[in-house]
């Protein structure tokens, strides 16, 4: 068992995409966690499999790496604004965070919300410049807008007073100054051991910890994992549970685990400074108290901010409905989410209000996308609503939630975002033009304003655009927002695709299935080109005759159909649209389509 005053408790914090999980790589490759020989994937702390595939971390994860006589504990954290809640809760197991900053970006809209709630917190955080090895790096000018920001959002003269390096995660070296020789992450290492304060606490006190974030095994079921405040903590000790409520349980902790590099290691005993993991307690959650019997002290309840953006989940009750997915009852969906709303307080999940749906509540699409990405593929089918905004009363005014977006684009392309995001009631708050013709905005924007601008904006810019947006605050309602400009092609009738009736519905717009697909009844098969909702037979075969000749049959050439990705398809849908989601298949379809609604103003059928 350490010290604490050897004990070093860190979090890795940045906006996405600049290089946390990259320079972890290299910190656990300098601390020779692992063998010569052993095979070691890029970005090793990215276990979860959407995490490998979208390249993002989701959820924050725990190491341990020994330097010299030091043990240091690491948290990775999200770099997504729709995954702050994960941010949120680890900051209190940690005595400082190192702020990751891209030397050629500079701090970027994540950069201002992590940063923000470590200051508030009291936390003395170490600005890493990365990436300097990058052609186009400026780690003066960052540093420079670093401090500005430090400045914006009120840190005290202690935290302007930050230490700072230099780094490369992908080349694996740190520097103190920027002429200094690049060799390896010692310098970065150096500066944890000499500048980061040890955790508080004495190994003498009765133990006292609070529960930070949940973990699971098969065997011994629900696991509570923080960091010891007090005392120290041995296999098989009496600890008292105090939940929400304040109801208190004794209860002995069958097993102790710490981290050493990307494994778990089994402990006898751990005590102040550590992060564990202990088991023992089935019903323990996030913000829960565990002490010595001794002396019973209840921890305050973890806070972390609210959710902006809800679907609806509902059973699926399409035509095609238990063809893949193994769970389709309304049962099995709700118990799959009560697991979920054990695990994860940043989702918000209310089944109480109506028996046929229940509400998911997130921090934004992608936060919930996540989710049903995840349940999609355990086996379970259902249907997904529009997202809606969470809206609040603020002295009887009807409040909506704010983003602020952060854009880049080349100069080109600048007029057309800009007009655009206007039209869906943005502020513009920033305008600047560099050397190399790249344009960077800020924007104020409407949650609901940025719902389904995301594809258009990679369509608009030819995918040389960057958008990353996060939570502002909460405004005044700002009226009607323009949906989609255009309506959709709806199937009239059940069977399967055929290539004449695509090839003659390529005029009326964009398909979403090819030839051989099978569709139903009021299932969405494309975008029309007017902005109507059209009715059309996409299952119709040529009719054939006896005659046979070189010029009645003519070749088709078919356009490849466009494909939605889960959180594409989220933003696309209009309110009278869901999302058919199966293991193996994601559709779109109107909700209700009878023959009085097929007859209402604006649906043409062809």
């Amino acid at each position: 068992m350490y010290k604490p005053q050897k004990i070093r408790n860190i979090a890795i914090i940045a906006h996405i995409d600049h290089g946390k999980t990259t320079l972890l790589d290299a910190l656990l490759k300098e601390s020779h966690v692992f063998r010569d020989n052993q095979l070691i994937r890029e970005r090793v702390m990215d276990s979860y499999d959407q995490e490998q595939e979208r390249g993002i971390t989701i959820f924050a994860k725990h190491t341990s790496v020994y330097f010299d006589d030091f043990k240091i504990n690491i948290i990775d954290t999200p770099g997504h604004a729709d995954f702050s809640g994960e941010v949120e809760r680890i900051l209190g197991m940690v005595d400082t965070v190192l702020l990751l900053v891209d030397a050629q970006e500079g701090p970027m809209p994540q950069t201002r919300f992590v940063l923000s709630k470590s200051l508030k917190m009291g936390i003395k955080p170490i600005v890493i410049l990365n990436k300097i090895d990058r052609p186009h790096a400026n780690p003066d000018r960052v540093l420079n807008e670093t401090f500005d920001l430090f400045t914006e959002l009120g840190a005290s003269d202690a935290q302007l007073d930050f230490k700072y390096c230099y780094a490369s995660g992908l080349s694996r070296f740190a520097i103190q100054e920027l002429n200094d020789e690049r060799k390896n992450m010692r310098p970065l290492f150096e500066l944890v051991t000499s500048s980061v304060t040890p955790p508080s606490g004495d190994l003498e006190n009765p133990f006292l910890m609070h529960v930070s974030t949940i973990a699971y095994d098969d065997y011994v079921g629900r696991q509570a994992c923080g960091r010891i405040m007090e005392g120290y903590v041995k296999k098989g000790q009496q600890v008292v549970h105090i939940d929400e409520q304040g109801r208190e349980t004794k209860g002995n902790i069958t097993k102790i685990e710490g981290h050493l590099g990307i494994e778990k290691v089994e402990m006898e005993e751990a005590g102040v400074g550590d992060i564990v993991i202990l088991s023992g307690f089935p019903e323990v959650t996030i913000g829960d108290t565990l002490c010595d019997p001794k002396k019973i002290i209840r921890l305050p309840r973890i806070k972390i901010d609210e959710p902006t953006v809800s679907v609806d989940l509902t059973v699926n009750n399409s035509p095609f409905v238990g063809r893949s997915g193994k769970h389709v009852t309304m049962n099995k969906i709700r118990a799959r989410l009560e697991k979920e709303k054990k695990a994860n307080i940043s989702l918000r999940i209310d089944d109480a209000s109506d028996q046929d749906k229940i509400t998911v509540s997130g921090r934004g699409e992608l936060h919930l996308s996540v989710l049903i990405e995840a349940m999609r593929r355990e086996g379970y089918e259902f249907s997904v609503s529009k997202p809606r905004v969470i809206t609040k009363d603020i002295d009887s005014v009807k409040n909506e939630p704010i983003e602020r977006v952060h854009i880049e684009v080349p100069q080109d392309y600048s007029g057309t975002v800009i007009e655009e995001l206007s039209r869906r009631r943005g502020e513009m708050q920033l305008l600047d033009t560099d050397e190399n013709n790249i344009t960077k905005m800020e924007f104020l924007i409407p949650t609901r304003g940025l719902m389904g601008y995301r594809n258009e904006f990679l369509t608009a810019t030819r995918g040389l655009g960057i958008l990353t947006s996060i939570f502002e605050n909460f405004s005044p309602w700002k009226g009607l927002i323009p949906g989609r400009t255009r309506g959709v092609l709806i199937s009239n009738g059940p069977g399967k695709t055929s290539g004449y009736s695509c090839f003659n519905l390529q005029d009326r717009g964009v398909l979403f299935c090819g030839p051989g697909d099978e569709v139903y009844e009021g299932m969405v098969v494309g975008e029309h080109n007017r902005d109507n909702d059209l009715m059309v037979n996409i299952t119709k075969g040529k009719q054939l005759t006896n005659v046979r000749a070189s010029g009645s049959d003519e070749n088709i050439i078919l356009i490849p159909p466009r494909k939605f990705t889960l959180e594409q398809a989220i933003d696309y849908i209009q309110d009278d649209e869901l999302i058919e989601v199966t293991p193996e298949f994601i559709r779109m379809r109107k909700r209700y389509l009878t023959e009085m609604e097929r007859k209402r103003p604006g649906m043409k059928v062809s």
